[in-house]
């Protein structure tokens, strides 16, 4: 039995990290998409098929949904005609959260977001992987773009950025989009010892060297769905969660878009841009498929709202 690249700190041999290449195994050309979710089965109708139609092959690891997510993953892929393309797995430890609780975990531990993303992406067997969150959709146009970038990365070294647009969902016919901060997270790197995470302060990071070549990719690709019935932040709120003085700048800007909508005071926080789907069409679909089409680029920028124009970085930092 050959020696893990990183043993799992306590013991769980299912759970340690092997990377292909340290066990001589070549890597065929192409992208694999890896989800890493929890409770996303309302998302993935949306999320899936276009996925499925842009990459060679895609990976969700369910972490401890009770939502039947792993199955509607393999019913939306069958119904693709991608089944073998596609590759469903669990991780069943609890995983800690960004901040205090991943600085205080052990990088080696099944509960830390380092190992998990390592394990997660040492079960990819194509030259190329790309992080993907469970609530974001592509374009019709994002979808061919990266089905070209698939096989026009091969013979470099080169990650890629995508911006995505928040949209909050209000029902089935109205949504907000947020145009005003562009999340450059990159989101596409090669496979290789030098492309693996490690552990950061708030959350776990994927190494490269510095010589590696960096593409972004235009604006209204791709958008986030945060769903305004969900009340997501609702337990900021309860707690008093303070995130002013922190690096998590994006978290602030969502919790103002989602207080704002919340309070009738949308179109008075820069950046948001209501959408109205017509009849018989969800806003979801309107707007990847239609509205965000047919806007000139650049997108209109809006001006930062005075809370976060003194500590907004220059690029995205990771979910």
């Amino acid at each position: 039995m050959s020696v893990p690249d990183i043993p799992s700190l306590e013991g769980l041999p299912d759970y340690d990290v092997t990377w292909p290449w340290s066990s001589g195994e070549r890597l065929a050309p192409g992208l694999t998409c890896v989800f890493r979710v929890k409770n996303e089965a309302r998302n993935l109708p949306w999320v899936l098929p276009p996925i499925l139609a842009a990459v060679q092959h895609v990976l969700l690891v369910d972490n401890g949904s009770d939502d039947g997510t792993l199955d509607v993953a393999r019913k939306i892929a069958a119904d693709c005609g991608a089944t073998e393309r596609f590759t469903g797995l669990s991780y069943p430890h609890r995983v800690a959260r960004a901040g205090g609780e991943h600085l205080a975990t052990p990088a080696t531990s099944v509960h830390s977001l380092t190992h998990f993303y390592n394990w997660c992406f040492s079960q990819v067997r194509t030259t190329y992987s790309m992080k993907w969150d469970g609530d974001m959709v592509l374009t019709p146009e994002g979808t061919g773009i990266l089905r070209d970038l698939s096989w026009q990365l091969e013979s470099t070294q080169t990650i890629v950025a995508m911006p995505r647009h928040p949209l909050t969902v209000v029902d089935e016919s109205t949504g907000w989009l947020d145009l005003s901060l562009r999340f450059l997270e990159p989101w596409v790197y090669p496979m290789g010892p030098d492309f693996t995470f490690v552990k950061a302060f708030d959350w776990e990071l994927r190494e490269f060297p510095a010589a590696t070549e960096r593409l972004v990719l235009q604006q209204g690709l791709c958008v986030e769905v945060k769903w305004l019935e969900a009340d997501e932040y609702a337990h900021w709120r309860k707690d008093g969660v303070d995130f002013t003085n922190t690096r998590l700048y994006r978290k602030l800007r969502e919790f103002e878009v989602d207080e704002a909508i919340r309070s009738g005071r949308a179109e008075e926080l820069g950046g948001l841009v209501r959408v109205d789907a017509p009849p018989g069409v969800h806003i979801i679909d309107h707007v990847t498929r239609t509205w965000l089409r047919q806007q000139p680029r650049p997108l209109v920028k809006h001006s930062l709202p005075a809370s976060l124009r003194e500590r907004a970085p220059r690029t995205g930092a990771p979910s």
